[in-house]
């Protein structure tokens, strides 16, 4: 069983938007495996149980902190295809955000599996099979999966863009209609896939039988990714980007994600020096934090390969200083925002031999591209919409060219002895969601759960919006809402007091007694379970 929170754990424990997800993850604690075994079920089942937030065809991120304190992360991220070039798209003024012509980045997942499951033998894991590790994932796709709330009304909010897409009404929709909450569906191809994968590798995925067919199916539907450009990828281990704090240090992904806003935030806002969370002070230093931090994100954050200096620039003290001396203590900045759309999962899992996993994984938008390959079950991302058509932009499409991700899991080491993985959904609300989780639980001291349950905001466009305001639970104090419209920000209170808006975050903490606590949102469908 899952709740919400959980603590005290001795061998392991894990967190996730889904409470199958949590289960799987459990389980293989609960059979001996590590952390990062867990996560490659939990990461299998998310995708057969939530296929809305992720699927097998997007991208993941991982930071992973091994039992030699040391942290590394996998970078799962697929590049533009052979044939993503920019006369592809000359009868379109942008990249189309559905559709084959979206589908135009390789399918990075599946790879970072491969990278996890390395890892986890070489630091002393069970080496548990792939079939007990893909086992739930297999089972839920094949016997049927409960359709959540949250699925049922984004295929209804969605269906008008969604229904015509090639594979997305036969795999999605029944009878035409989007399924109610509570209905079974069930991914049969997915399941077949997944246990090709199980018996003949995940490797299969890219340079076997199941990449050939997943070749063979992208053709037939005009998407840009081809045979060669699956056979050549390959998730790769990267140093993550760090900053100290007096409490300890945070780690985050390099670019192409926005891992390197997400550290400016909490590195700025740990220089206003706040006192209280809840207050003004600390909403409004962590929203001016995130302009200030965004505005570095979008005039630099691109294919790692095209940076033009190291992104530690950035995460200087020199530049910090300068940086934070440009808030205004009482008075908001104005605010030009970018669209940053996005429906992922977060999930943590930890275990008592000293290893922490963060990890993310993603479609981009809500079903990704809608493509669905008949073949394979293998819903495909659209992150390649992000790419721009102008070829001066930061981010032009050009084949083998990585995008820009919002994706970016977080990990914080402690100068007190704890570990803590943490991370969320939510396009450009990851950085802001996770600034207000760490800032509340380790900078002012609120306990794990009371801290993800706490009313959050969001600064700049949600789905369907045009406007770049300052977004904000319901259950916010009135006074805290008038002082912050009374120095310039213009603030929405929306009408729900936990709204999906605000993404779905998650922690999982490793304590200095070996013991192990983990939370999870309760504005997802999962919770945290362990052993």
């Amino acid at each position: 069983m899952t709740g919400l929170h959980t603590a005290g754990h001795r061998r392991g424990v894990v967190s996730a938007p889904h409470a199958a997800a949590a289960e799987s993850g459990r389980a293989i604690l609960a059979e001996g495996g590590n952390a990062l075994e867990a996560m490659v079920a939990m990461a299998a089942t998310i995708a057969a149980v939530y296929p809305h937030m992720n699927h097998i065809g997007g991208d993941g991120f991982w930071l992973v902190r091994e039992p030699n304190k040391r942290v590394r992360a996998i970078m799962a991220a697929g590049p533009a295809g052979a044939l993503a070039r920019p006369e592809l798209y000359r009868e379109h003024d942008t990249i189309p955000p559905r559709g084959p012509l979206a589908a135009l980045t390789v399918p990075g997942a599946v790879g970072g599996w491969m990278l996890a499951v390395e890892a986890a033998r070489a630091v002393g894991g069970k080496g548990l099979p792939l079939d007990v590790l893909l086992h739930a994932a297999i089972g839920q796709a094949r016997d049927g999966y409960t359709v959540t709330k949250s699925q049922a009304r984004l295929t209804t909010e969605k269906l008008a863009e969604l229904k015509d897409v090639p594979g997305f009404a036969q795999a999605f929709l029944v009878d035409g209609k989007p399924p109610d909450a509570g209905a079974k569906l069930k991914q049969t191809a997915l399941a077949a896939t997944l246990d090709q994968l199980a018996n003949a590798g995940l490797d299969d995925f890219y340079r076997g039988d199941v990449g050939r067919e997943i070749a063979a199916d992208l053709e037939k539907t005009g998407s840009p990714v081809t045979r060669e450009d699956l056979t050549r990828y390959r998730a790769r281990i990267a140093e993550p980007l760090s900053v100290k704090l007096n409490v300890g240090t945070i780690f985050n992904t390099p670019p192409p994600t926005q891992g390197l806003a997400s550290l400016i935030i909490l590195a700025l806002y740990q220089r206003l020096r706040v006192g209280e969370a809840e207050s003004f002070e600390f909403a409004h230093g962590l929203i001016e934090a995130t302009k200030r931090a965004f505005r570095v994100r979008d005039g630099y954050v691109t294919d790692p390969a095209q940076l033009p200096h190291s992104p530690e620039r950035y995460l200087d003290a020199k530049f910090l200083d300068i940086e934070v001396a440009k808030i205004d203590r009482r008075k908001a900045a104005r605010w030009p925002a970018r669209a940053g759309e996005g429906d992922t999962i977060w999930m943590g899992a930890a275990d008592i031999g000293g290893l922490a996993v963060s990890y993310i994984q993603s479609l981009y938008w809500e079903f990704g591209s809608g493509c669905v390959l008949p073949s394979t079950g293998v819903l495909m991302q659209n992150r390649g919409s992000s790419f721009s058509l102008d070829r001066k932009a930061l981010n032009p499409l050009a084949p083998g060219r990585l995008p820009f991700h919002t994706l970016n899991p977080a990990l914080a080491v402690l100068n007190d002895g704890r570990v803590i993985a943490y991370g969320t959904m939510g396009g450009d609300g990851q950085p802001q969601t996770q600034a207000m989780l760490f800032a509340r639980h380790v900078l002012h001291g609120q306990p794990l759960d009371r801290a993800i349950d706490a009313p959050r905001w969001l600064l700049g466009r949600t789905w369907g919006s045009s406007v770049t305001n300052l977004r904000m639970e319901a259950r916010f104090d009135g006074h805290l809402i008038d002082r912050l419209m009374s120095a310039g920000h213009d603030v929405e209170v929306l009408s729900e007091p936990y709204s999906d808006t605000m993404g779905h975050a998650g922690a999982v903490v490793l304590h200095p007694d070996g013991t192990l606590e983990g939370a999870h949102d309760p504005r997802a469908d999962g919770g945290a379970a362990g052993v």
